[in-house]
């Protein structure tokens, strides 16, 4: 481990992530997030993370990122895109979030990840390093804010000025002392609420969290039951995640096909038909979605929300 900020390490490490394709990288100093814990706590209280209990647990270990690495010194945040303008073709098919897109994001990110830490080693070995790809207990849009990354916008979700919302953050904690970018401090949405008002059930708090109790991407992807009634009408034909937030922010008007080539949409699930999607059988669920993100979501689960968005208004 080093012991003083290492500049010229730093430096390779953001030139290496982008000759990963990673389209934003910053670091921050590890530290305990206490100013995150009392919105985290408070959200948690009112039950705002519906059926995922896992949230409510361990939160010390959440603002903590020496709860992973003991020795934790400096945590890399990185953004890998996944904005592209091909996907499905059917105007009458049931909608797919774009994340599910391509192949799964977390093996995407964690083998760049682990790529970004042996190139670490090899520069300076002794380093220790832990990635973490939305599954462990670790507050990435906090920590994408801390690294310089951009800022949380109203819809909770992280905003860069350069590449908008659509990327997936990654994170890298390493046990060695490295030059810190300055947390994004500035909050570029200024009175903006078109993301508020545009959600089809009113999830979105204005403090910048979502009730996942009424939350599109929460009832069809975490939520194993039936979709409460009083919000199948709203879920204009979505049956995996919800985009529209980021969609009708401005920020995203400028984000132009991120440049992931595992991010492109499979052709024939582009090309299918609502007859299709309808039609779907087991065999040909798994052989689609087995490699993607979509592969956590039981078949039955997928198939009752198919059911559910084509009784839904558009």
């Amino acid at each position: 481990m080093t012991s003083t900020a290492d500049g010229s390490l730093s430096a390779g490490i953001k030139a290496a992530a982008a000759g990963l394709g990673f389209h934003l990288c910053g670091i921050a100093r590890a530290r305990r997030l206490d100013d995150f814990e009392p919105l985290l706590r408070s959200w948690i209280d009112a039950g705002m993370n519906d059926n995922m209990a896992y949230l409510g647990r361990d939160i010390g270990r959440r603002l903590d990122p020496s709860s992973l690495l003991p020795a934790a010194r400096s945590v890399i945040v990185t953004g890998l895109g996944y904005y592209s303008e091909t996907g499905q073709r059917d105007p009458e098919a049931p909608i797919l979030s774009r994340y599910t897109y391509g192949k799964d994001y977390h093996e995407v990110i964690n083998e760049k990840l682990g790529r970004l830490l042996d190139w670490i080693q090899e520069k300076r070995p002794g380093i220790s390093g832990r990635i973490t790809v939305d599954s462990s207990p670790v507050l990435e849009k906090a920590w994408a804010r801390e690294a310089g990354l951009g800022w949380q916008g109203k819809h909770s979700v992280v905003i860069s000025k350069k590449i908008g919302s659509f990327f997936f953050i990654g994170i890298l904690i390493v046990d060695a002392e490295l030059e810190y970018d300055q947390p994004f401090e500035a909050d570029l949405c200024g009175d903006c609420r078109i993301c508020i008002e545009s959600c089809p059930t009113g999830a979105i708090n204005c403090n910048r969290t979502i009730d996942a109790r009424k939350c599109i991407a929460n009832l069809t992807i975490e939520n194993r039951g039936p979709i409460p009634a009083q919000f199948v009408p709203k879920l204009g034909k979505r049956i995996y995640g919800c985009d529209r937030c980021q969609e009708v922010c401005p920020w995203n008007r400028k984000a132009g096909p991120s440049g992931s080539p595992e991010f492109t949409i499979d052709e024939e699930i582009a090309g299918m038909s609502i007859d299709e999607w309808k039609d779907l059988s087991p065999d040909r669920f798994s052989r689609l979605f087995k490699n993607t993100s979509m592969s956590r979501v039981r078949y039955g689960k997928l198939m009752d929300n198919i059911d559910a968005a084509m009784r839904s208004e558009v």
